[in-house]
């Protein structure tokens, strides 16, 4: 029993001694040492990264920003000019030699069609069986 206590002191003394070194420095931490401020630091350090790189995703996004507003000028600029439409010009009434050729030609369809549709009319007009 005293032989496991014994061995159990003496396995724990190395650990005790490890465990009081100060982490980083092979002594004591050097004179004006606050670990409050060196975290401090670190938050300090870690915010100016992430600040300056928003800065950076912000400038880049306002280059892409110019650069599609001139792609998109330049491109306005290539397009070729639509033509310009022909004036309008004013009504001009048909004559009367006019008017009755399209009289003829509408009554002259209307007869072809309906040519075509006698024999159904033939075929619905007929006695039943």
């Amino acid at each position: 029993m005293r032989r496991l206590i014994l061995m159990t002191l003496l396995l724990a003394a190395p650990l005790a001694a490890n465990a009081q070194t100060w982490p980083g420095w092979p002594g004591p931490p050097p004179p004006g040492y606050d670990p409050g401020s060196a975290i401090a630091d670190q938050h300090r350090i870690e915010m100016d990264r992430l600040r300056h790189q928003a800065a950076q995703r912000e400038a880049l996004a306002q280059q892409q920003r110019l650069q599609t507003q001139l792609t998109i000028q330049r491109l306005e600029a290539s397009r070729q000019p639509t033509p310009p439409l022909p004036p309008q010009t004013a009504y001009a009434p048909r004559t009367l030699e006019q008017e009755r050729q399209a009289r003829e030609a509408q009554d002259a369809r209307r007869d072809q069609m309906v040519r075509g549709v006698t024999e159904i009319d033939a075929w619905l007009d007929r006695r039943p069986n």
